[in-house]
C-alpha cells in the first residue's frame, strides 16, 4: 500500500483506539533538532507534572514525538511510526489545507464568541447540514469533556431537574466532575469518591456481543436494551423521571464495541418515555470514522435521530475545538433556565477555520468512503 493512501486511511486507523496525553517539545530547522534529549525531557516531566498524567510507553521506551505528517509520527531521529493510536489527527497530521487555515485566521483575528465572525457560523451551518432534522441548533465549546458535560446540563434542564442518568459499563465521556459521574472506566478503577450522589446513575451492562452476556445477533439488541428498559422502570418506580442515557454509537474505551441491531432505537424509545433524552456521544466515533456512516448512531438504524449530539477531538484536527448540536425542543428548555451560556474560547476564529478545513477535507479527499473501503481491506 503506497504512503499515500496510508496517509488518507488516518481517519480510519486511528478509529475508536482510545485518547492519550501527548506532549510535543520540538525546535524545526532543517537538520530537525531536539530542543532536548529525551531522558532530560522526562525527567522534567516526572517533576513538573503529576503521576496522574499518564504516559505512553513509559515502563518500556517513551517516545519523544517531534513531527507529524500525514498517519505517520516522527520521532527525534527521524523514525517513523504508523499512527494507529492517537485518535485526534482526524484528516492527517499537519495536514497543509488545514495548516494553511490556521495561518490564515491566526494572523488576522482571534478572539472571543460575543462578536459577530463569518467563521463560526460558516462551521454551524456545515455542522447542521451533516446531522438530520431536527438537530439544528449549535453550542461550541473546547473538548468532548466539555460538549458532554453541557449535554448533561441541556437534558437536566429538560426534564426539569432531574439528574437520574443511565450510563454503560465501561463507558467513559469526559474527565470534568459532571462528565465523570457518567464514566465508570474511571470511577470503577479509582479510589477517589468521583460520584458526588451515585442515586442518581444506573450503570447497565455493555453491548458486548462479542465477550458480553448475550452473544447472539438475533437477540441480543433486544435482550441488552431490557436492561435500559429495566433502568428506566426503577426511576419511574419511585415516581421519578430519567434525565438522560448517554451512549457512544461504537463504546471506543470499552474495547471497540459496536451495539447489535435494534439496541440503540429500543434504549432511545425507552428513555425519552420515561422523560430524558438520548445524548449521542459521537466524541471519538464520528465524522466518517466508522466508514459506512457519517456518525455512529446511524450504525445499525440510518432512521434513528438523537436528541443531543456530540463531538470534538478530531473536529479540529488537534485544535481544541468541540460542539454539541441538540432541538430548538431542548434548547428552549435550557433557555427558560435563564443562564447566559458563554464559553470564552468555544468556536473562536482560528479554532472555527480549523473545524470549516476539516470537513472540506473530509467531503474533498472522500475521507469516509477511504475508511469503508480500508477498514473491508482489514477485515479480509
Amino acid at each position: 500500500m503506497s504512503e499515500e493512501a496510508l496517509t488518507a486511511s488516518a481517519v480510519s486507523l486511528a478509529l475508536f483506539l482510545g485518547s492519550c496525553v501527548a506532549f510535543t517539545f520540538w525546535r524545526r530547522n532543517d537538520h530537525r533538532t531536539m530542543l532536548s534529549s529525551k531522558e532530560v525531557v522526562l525527567a522534567l516531566r516526572k517533576r513538573l507534572f503529576s503521576k496522574s498524567l499518564s504516559l505512553s510507553y513509559e515502563n518500556s521506551d517513551p517516545l519523544l514525538i517531534v513531527e507529524g505528517r500525514g498517519c505517520y509520527l516522527i520521532d527525534e531521529r527521524g523514525h517513523k511510526y504508523l499512527d494507529t493510536r492517537n485518535n485526534v489527527a482526524h484528516v492527517g497530521h499537519s495536514h497543509p489545507y488545514v495548516v494553511q487555515a490556521i495561518q490564515r485566521q491566526v494572523a488576522l483575528l482571534n478572539t472571543n464568541t460575543r462578536y459577530l465572525h463569518p467563521t463560526m457560523t460558516r462551521l454551524a451551518n456545515r455542522l447542521v447540514r451533516l446531522l438530520p432534522d431536527p438537530l439544528e441548533v449549535v453550542f461550541f465549546c473546547n473538548s468532548g469533556s466539555e460538549a458532554n458535560d453541557l449535554a448533561l446540563r441541556l437534558a437536566r434542564a429538560y426534564a426539569k431537574g432531574s439528574e437520574n442518568t443511565i450510563v454503560i459499563d465501561r463507558a467513559y465521556h469526559g474527565h470534568t466532575l459532571g462528565t465523570l459521574q457518567v464514566s465508570p472506566y474511571k470511577y470503577d478503577h479509582g479510589s477517589e469518591h468521583i460520584q458526588t450522589n451515585p442515586s442518581h446513575y444506573y450503570k447497565v451492562p455493555c453491548p458486548d456481543t462479542y465477550r458480553g452476556i448475550h452473544r447472539d445477533p438475533a437477540t441480543a439488541g433486544t435482550m441488552y436494551a431490557k436492561y435500559v428498559q429495566d433502568a428506566c422502570q426503577h426511576f419511574q418506580s419511585k415516581g421519578e423521571t430519567v434525565r438522560a442515557w448517554i451512549v457512544e454509537g461504537g463504546m471506543s474505551v470499552a474495547g471497540v464495541i459496536l451495539p447489535p441491531q435494534e439496541y440503540l432505537s429500543k434504549c432511545a424509545e425507552a428513555v425519552r418515555a420515561a422523560g430524558g433524552l438520548y445524548i449521542a456521544d459521537e466524541v471519538q466515533t464520528g465524522l466518517g470514522r466508522l466508514g459506512s456512516c457519517m456518525w455512529a448512531f446511524q450504525h445499525n438504524d440510518s432512521g434513528l435521530i438523537p436528541d443531543i449530539v456530540t463531538l470534538g477531538k478530531p473536529f479540529g484536527n488537534g485544535m481544541p475545538l468541540a460542539a454539541i448540536v441538540t432541538t430548538r425542543k431542548v434548547v428552549s428548555a435550557f433557555e427558560k433556565c435563564g443562564i447566559e451560556y458563554f464559553n470564552t474560547f468555544g468556536g473562536n476564529p482560528v479554532c472555527a477555520a480549523a473545524g470549516v478545513a476539516v470537513l472540506d477535507v473530509l467531503e474533498k479527499e472522500n475521507l469516509q468512503q477511504n475508511a469503508l473501503e480500508l477498514g473491508t481491506y482489514l477485515k479480509q
